[in-house]
């Protein structure tokens, strides 16, 4: 099934294990209609804030045994997956803490700001899958962050034509000043010498920071390992499509395809083991681009 929130990356495909499946797909659907209700439809702000904290309230609940309410679909599922995995309950308050302030479409000053968001908004999803393979070394659970960031960050690069005529505005404001851009001149929608320029960069930070988790495929065990190398992988393929595009991304949204799969898997049989004196190092912190 694929998880719309990041709609190029499988989620509880064949490849995972299927005493995990349930608890995978129960993570999903309740990320993914927290995430509805904080940005689809047309409900003010202040409606939308209600009803994610009656979906905390419901997820208290669930915590406590207890799934039935409003969101049944989702919350009783989930509380038989945190019975049966003992599934810690603050990674799922972050995801509601994330879709919260996406309630207000706010600006992000810096990259610290938005590595901030992420770490509420996409980290908290790879943990709870280490959570679920019994993993919990602070190396892995960087490089888990460190993928789950990626892919946020990529899938921000990527839907630039269409979160920017919404007010979506997830590119730091000291990067669009940096090229001589703001918000009101990204949101028009042209591409420009400038914002290739930045997009080119952002997509630079987006691959590195991938690049920095990638060693966690190895030490995810057997399916889910794989599952992993081919989210990474297509990931980094959204990237190569938004350069491919000469990095137009104000007006093009680049996807991934049916026929990038044999790539795909070519390159994710391909990924090598780190370094032995670096299996355990975390990764590097995020820095600009010069």
């Amino acid at each position: 099934m694929p998880i719309d929130h990041y709609e190029n990356f499988p989620v509880a495909s064949w490849l995972c294990p299927a005493r995990l499946r349930p608890a995978v797909l129960a993570i999903y659907h309740f990320a993914r209609t927290a995430d509805d209700i904080a940005d689809e439809g047309s409900a003010p702000a202040a409606e939308r804030l209600a009803m994610l904290a009656d979906y905390r309230a419901a997820l208290l609940r669930a915590h406590a045994g207890d799934g039935r309410g409003r969101w049944n679909e989702v919350f009783a599922p989930l509380a038989r997956s945190i019975e049966q995995h003992a599934l810690p309950l603050q990674p799922l308050t972050d995801l509601l803490s994330a879709f919260a302030q996406d309630t207000a479409n706010p600006t992000y000053a810096d990259r610290e700001a938005l590595l901030d968001y992420c770490a509420r908004s996409a980290n908290p999803i790879g943990r709870l899958l280490l959570h679920l393979c019994e993993i919990d070394q602070a190396a892995d659970l960087a490089h888990a962050d460190a993928v789950c960031s990626a892919l946020q960050l990529i899938n921000f690069w990527q839907d630039l034509s269409i979160d920017l005529p919404r007010g979506r505005h997830y590119v730091p404001q000291a990067d669009a000043r940096r090229h001589g851009l703001d918000a009101r001149t990204l949101a028009v929608g042209c591409d420009s010498d400038a914002s290739r320029a930045l997009v080119r960069e952002l997509c630079g930070w987006a691959r590195q920071t991938m690049q920095a988790g990638s060693p966690l495929v190895h030490r995810l065990p057997g399916r889910m390992g794989w599952e992993l190398r081919f989210v990474v992988q297509g990931g980094l393929r959204v990237l190569d499509r938004i350069e491919a595009s000469g990095w137009n991304a104000l007006s093009v949204r680049p996807t991934v395809r049916k026929h990038d799969m044999p790539l795909l898997a070519w390159r994710a049989l391909r990924m090598p083991p780190p370094p032995q004196n670096a299996r355990d190092r975390k990764p590097a912190p995020d820095r600009a681009l010069p």
